[in-house]
């Protein structure tokens, strides 16, 4: 995965940009669902590394 396609880990919102009417979706669904995105692709990038890793290490 280039750093090209990497998301960006995102900022929560400020303490005044979320207000308070129910939104839907409110800022802070939006911030969760952004956030549980870029980790899963962290993680998903951290996994590819180690395994590139590994399978160099036998060479």
């Amino acid at each position: 995965m280039s750093s090209i396609d990497s998301l960006q880990e995102p900022i929560p919102p400020g303490d005044y940009d979320c207000c308070e009417s129910g939104c839907e979706p409110c800022v802070w669904d939006v911030y969760y669902a952004d956030r549980a995105a870029w980790q899963k692709q962290q993680a998903a990038q951290k996994s590819a590394e180690t395994k590139e890793d590994q399978s160099t290490e036998g060479d």
